[in-house]
């Protein structure tokens, strides 16, 4: 019998894929989430299917204040899905509800299940909600409206062994 896995949905960008696919560890400074047991308290009446989507879009969420720190980036969302031993997956808070996790060590390439990216439809909602997600963050309800538009679009699935071309589409 093998080891538990957990899926973890790590934010990131295009330059982060540049970074595993020439290093072949995904560094986890970014915001990585998981289904965690305050999740699954929290969302009771959902199923596993639902918990993961939860956790994929906080991932894809966070995605956005890291383009607004990197504004040469192209304005894409990325969400990398990995496989991680149990023991290496440790919730960051007990709040109810909560999906962000801390992940012992660098997240290697082999470990990466799918890569998620925004497609060439969503650049204009994901450019408008990048330059307002700081003020989002500030409590600005209309800035709020703005970031939240992006959800309207789902981001698009490709494997991991696309990580090369993706990684070239800056």
């Amino acid at each position: 019998m093998g080891e538990q896995l957990i899926r973890v949905y790590v934010a990131a960008t295009v330059s982060s894929l540049a970074v595993l696919r020439d290093s072949g560890d995904l560094p986890t400074d970014a915001e990585v989430h998981a289904v965690t047991p305050n999740l699954r308290e929290w969302y009771a009446d959902g199923d596993e299917e639902e918990l993961e989507y939860v956790a994929f879009t906080r991932a894809a969420q966070a995605a956005l204040p890291l383009l607004a720190a990197a504004p040469e980036l192209p304005a894409r969302r990325v969400v990398v899905c990995a496989d991680l031993p149990a023991a290496a997956v440790k919730p960051r808070t007990q709040e109810l509800g909560h999906s962000d996790v801390a992940v012992t060590g660098p997240i290697a390439r082999a470990a990466v299940a799918s890569i998620h990216v925004d497609g060439a439809a969503a650049l204009a909602d994901v450019s408008a909600a990048v330059a307002q997600v700081s003020a989002a963050a500030a409590g600005d309800e209309d800035a709020q409206f703005v970031v939240d538009a992006v959800e309207d679009h789902e981001l698009e699935w490709y494997d991991a062994s696309e990580l090369a071309t993706l990684a070239e589409s800056r």
